[in-house]
């Protein structure tokens, strides 16, 4: 009996030097990268932009917005130019955003840095590929008020 335990520890132990080995020497996985979308022929917002959250704690404030699928690129800038004067506006913000290729829509959400309180701040937003390509779609003048 004693021989039996012997002979099946050391196959184990020779099993497991022989797997690992093999588990070792396997390349890391690596996703498949999938061909950029036909850029859609008209983008159009279909929600918003509007403000989802205004952080009174680091004086910040994100706009949110959604847009058919605009095609394309997997990652899609979300750009908000701002300013405190409708006529001017000077500040530019822009966040990655990534496109889910089986939803008929995108959501945008861009972060607003170093906003004051108790100010009025007029934005206009838009789109763009990652490639710089702009997705065609401009939103009106909208405001928001900072607690």
């Amino acid at each position: 009996m004693n021989r039996l335990h012997v002979k099946m520890a050391t196959t184990a132990a020779a099993a497991s030097l022989l797997f690992s080995n093999v588990i070792v020497a396997q390349a890391p996985y690596k996703p498949k990268e999938l061909p950029p979308l036909l850029p859609t022929r008209h983008v159009r917002i279909t929600h918003g932009p509007e403000l989802e959250l205004a952080n009174v704690h680091d004086n910040s404030g994100f706009i949110r917005w959604t847009t058919n699928n605009p095609g394309g690129t997997d990652e899609h800038d979300g750009i908000v130019h701002y300013g405190t004067n409708p006529k001017e506006l000077t500040e530019t913000a822009k966040m990655p955003n990534r496109l889910n290729r089986s939803h008929p829509d995108m959501i945008f959400r861009v972060r607003l840095p170093d906003l004051k309180p108790k100010t009025t701040y007029y934005y206009t937003v838009e789109s763009a590929q990652n490639t710089g390509k702009s997705d065609g779609v401009k939103s009106p003048v909208k405001s928001f008020s900072m607690p």
